[in-house]
């Protein structure tokens, strides 16, 4: 089976720097066809492929976690802050926008903590290897949840 519109697609993937510095890998189900599961670029890539097919792509920031926004950046009073979240913890509050935003807890200085709403490859180009593992056709609660189910997808 070729991938297509509502196919749930299973790859295994290696996302490293462009100098091949590791930053992820693992095994990861995505229903393909326009639901943002998964970088645009890649799906265009794996658009009518099968299992088996391999690829390795070279993303922008933009192509990936998009460009770093210093409006997602902000200080708060410690005095403000959660007690027991650390640096590298990530805590909800309420974005420019007024919606619920998670920030990750990038540094406490003295009277101060430094919060980035950002993912943390926000800015950064990366390289995405891949290899089709699966393909098969997604089931009418997939495509109505507009995600996988199951190993390697979503969980209810």
């Amino acid at each position: 089976m070729n991938i297509t519109q509502d196919t749930a697609v299973t790859l295994s993937y290696q996302v490293t720097s462009p100098q091949g510095k590791p930053v992820d890998k693992g095994d990861l189900s995505y229903l393909h066809g326009g639901y943002e599961n998964i970088f645009p670029k890649v799906e265009a890539a794996l658009e009518g492929q099968a299992v088996g097919f391999a690829t390795t792509l070279d993303l922008s920031a933009a192509d990936a976690f998009g460009e770093h926004d210093p409006a997602l950046v902000r200080t708060i009073p410690k005095a403000e802050f959660p007690p027991g979240v650390k640096v590298g913890g990530r805590i909800q509050s309420v974005g420019s926008d007024g919606q619920p935003q998670v920030f990750n807890v990038v540094k406490i200085k003295g009277p101060e903590v430094h919060l980035d709403g950002n993912h943390p490859l926000a800015g950064q180009a990366l390289r995405f290897n891949c290899k089709v593992t699966g393909v098969r056709a997604a089931s009418a609660e997939e495509v109505t949840h507009r995600h996988v189910h199951g190993e390697h997808g979503h969980q209810h």
